[in-house]
């Protein structure tokens, strides 16, 4: 596996009760695909623009509070999503099927740590330098999202991981 410096920060949502960062930390390596993305702007930033090194703010969606969990590196570049491909999946698409291939892709990450204090979404939205985020902006729903070098430091500084 080829490592590099991180040239991107992104922020991915998952929902604790299906797959929380606890999980990530306890899976084998502390790895995990990171797959069933079904918009066609995030698994474009998956497919064109994640690459090895690059690391990831883990937030927790529908959660109480709903915050930043912890701290993830891309440990494998986009490759295609085979639970497109199975409809026993509740990712099974059929139109992937059709076209004999799986138009989905996904991404493995590896947890690097976690937050020492999870960054409540109200805590990012009072936060001096982060009221640009995507993540605070009115309608903004993506699953992944790309998250600046400046916003990275400020969250890092609000999980104790500075």
């Amino acid at each position: 596996m080829k490592v590099t410096n991180p040239s991107r920060f992104w922020l991915m949502k998952t929902e604790p009760e299906v797959f929380s960062f606890d999980d990530l930390m306890r899976a084998p390596r502390q790895t995990t695909c990171w797959e069933g993305v079904r918009n066609y702007q995030a698994r474009n930033m998956m497919r064109d623009d994640f690459k090895i090194g690059d690391e990831v703010l883990v937030y927790h969606s529908n959660a109480a509070p709903p915050g930043v969990a912890g701290i993830a590196r891309v440990v494998r570049e986009a490759y295609p999503d085979p639970a497109a491909m199975d409809p026993k999946s509740d990712y099974f698409d059929e139109k992937s099927v059709a076209g004999g291939q799986s138009r989905w892709v996904m991404v493995d990450i590896q947890a690097v740590a976690p937050a020492k204090k999870i960054v409540s979404l109200d805590e990012i939205r009072k936060t001096p330098g982060l009221e640009g985020m995507l993540l605070v902006k009115q309608g903004q729903r993506l699953s992944i999202q790309p998250v600046t070098p400046a916003e990275w430091q400020i969250i890092r500084r609000l999980c104790g991981l500075a």
